[in-house]
């Protein structure tokens, strides 16, 4: 699915984040335990590149377990990186972020040379929360949407550890099409920017596959095939015939129970899910690729032909 959602404030963290990082000594990054591949920002990785990084997957008690294993092992083999894995308002978990910069930034530390720290994230990822269970107070606001933070804030966890925060940005174009689906069904995305329908029937077509006894056990699909042998469409509309979606006519409001499946993954009332391996994100990267490559070869040679069609250079021989 094609995702271009890159609001004006965006914009704005991108700039700020190229002049902080010229003084940053760790950086920590939050993902989705739920979708770590998806929830990476590229971008990021180009503006902070070279400098030490924390990855936090956050959200872990709705997370897959042994999938979250798999991830932390794939980035903490990564040459200066560092992962863990927390659920952002336990207190407990949450302070081992402090000691892990310090592992990786061990020259850092007291008040001549305090250690500076720039989080960053997608939107709705955690950061906020996360932020006040660290500082033991509502130091800014969280929200179960896309886009809460607007502004840069800088955040004293103690005299030698500053932490500066930003927006949660995402990149101006996705190009790995399942990532698109995923970080729509985890809000994200604006809800203005993707099809609620076309998001949760590629959520339960994976669903269906690798947790197919979640979604039995949650919806009690009885006098239906199994989750697994019925049609994405066919299954969406058992759901919502289930949840007592209908509208005029006792049709399903296929609407309504797309709302239903992407409420329900997000609250984990379907149980703890990931929705990507480390194996599956990189065949999902790789093909995103090479389509994106293949686009933009057909792109230089429409731009080819249209200087050559209005004289601004001559025709290759």
């Amino acid at each position: 699915m094609a995702i271009q959602w890159f609001p004006g404030h965006m914009h704005l963290t991108k700039k700020a984040i190229q002049e902080r990082i010229k003084n940053i000594d760790v950086v920590i990054e939050l993902l989705d335990a739920r979708l770590p591949g998806s929830s990476a920002n590229p971008m990021l990785a180009t503006l902070t590149a070279g400098k030490p990084t924390l990855k936090v997957l956050n959200k872990q008690d709705l997370a897959d377990p042994q999938r979250t294993v798999q991830w932390l092992a794939h980035y903490n083999a990564q040459s200066g990186t560092c992962a863990i894995a927390l659920d952002a308002s336990v207190s407990t978990p949450a302070k081992a972020l402090v000691k892990a910069c310090f592992e990786l930034a061990p020259n850092r530390g007291g008040m001549v040379k305090p250690m500076r720290v720039l989080i960053c994230g997608i939107p709705n990822v955690g950061k906020s929360t996360l932020i006040n269970t660290l500082t033991g107070k509502r130091a800014t606001k969280t929200g179960d949407e896309a886009g809460i933070t607007k502004l840069e804030q800088r955040i004293s966890l103690a005299d030698d550890f500053y932490l500066y925060d930003t927006p949660g940005m995402l990149w101006p174009r996705i190009i790995v099409a399942k990532s698109g689906y995923n970080l729509a069904a985890s809000g994200a995305i604006g809800r203005n920017a993707f099809n609620e329908e076309e998001v949760a029937l590629e959520l339960l077509g994976y669903l269906k596959t690798h947790y197919a006894a979640m979604l039995a056990a949650r919806y009690k699909l009885a006098g239906t095939a199994p989750p697994a042998d019925l049609q994405d469409e066919e299954l969406l509309e058992a759901i919502g015939r289930q949840r007592g979606a209908l509208q005029s006519g006792r049709g399903v409001n296929l609407q309504k129970s797309a709302e239903i499946v992407i409420y329900d993954f997000r609250a984990a009332s379907l149980g703890r899910i990931t929705l990507e391996t480390p194996g599956e994100f990189a065949q999902w990267l790789a093909s995103g690729q090479q389509l994106d490559a293949e686009r933009q070869i057909k792109k230089d040679a429409i731009e080819l032909d249209r200087a050559i069609r209005f004289k601004k250079i001559k025709r290759p021989p």
